[in-house]
């Protein structure tokens, strides 16, 4: 049974458990999410939550392709708005991605922790890459490896790369 009284019916168990790690992953941190603390959480059995994800990995891949897709998101508002009021997007998407950071701190850390998840797989290969030509990867790997920064930085600089591409 969920902590406010309903327990999961009849709906899109995948998202709900997706909830749970967000619950659990803020209040507790990545390292407390199991696949069967997610399930009781939401009140289903074990059994079940395996039938959406195969193990813990697969269940934080998940979770890191929902905040990649959120962040995105976040971004592209974030240029879009800038561009019609005139102000400078790379400014807006820089503190959006900032707010978002201190606004979901679980999903942030879940997004570049390939030790915990399957960084391969397709769908969270897809919502890394985003909407970027790849000229324009290329462009950015190049920038990366000549100002030596590390991953979480050039992960920054090219999230905001990407969001004011799609905000132009």
């Amino acid at each position: 049974m969920r902590k406010d009284g309903r327990s999961y019916h009849h709906g899109n168990l995948a998202e709900s458990l997706l909830d749970a790690v967000d619950d659990t992953a803020t209040r507790f941190g990545l390292e407390a999410v199991t696949l069967r603390g997610c399930a009781k959480r939401i009140g289903v059995a074990p059994s079940s939550a395996f039938r959406h994800y195969a193990d813990k990995r697969a269940l934080l891949t998940a979770f890191a392709t929902r905040a990649l897709h959120q962040l995105t998101e976040s971004l592209t508002e974030a240029g879009r708005v800038a561009c019609e009021s005139g102000s400078d997007p790379l400014h807006a998407v820089a503190l959006a991605y900032v707010r978002f950071a201190i606004d979901r701190p679980a999903f942030f850390r879940a997004m570049w922790r390939e030790e915990t998840i399957y960084p391969a797989d397709e769908a969270y290969v897809a919502a890394a890459d985003g909407h970027l030509t790849s000229e324009e990867v290329r462009m950015l790997e190049e920038i990366r490896d000549e100002l030596e920064i590390d991953r979480l930085a050039a992960a920054a600089i090219e999230r905001g790369a990407r969001a004011r591409h799609m905000a132009l």
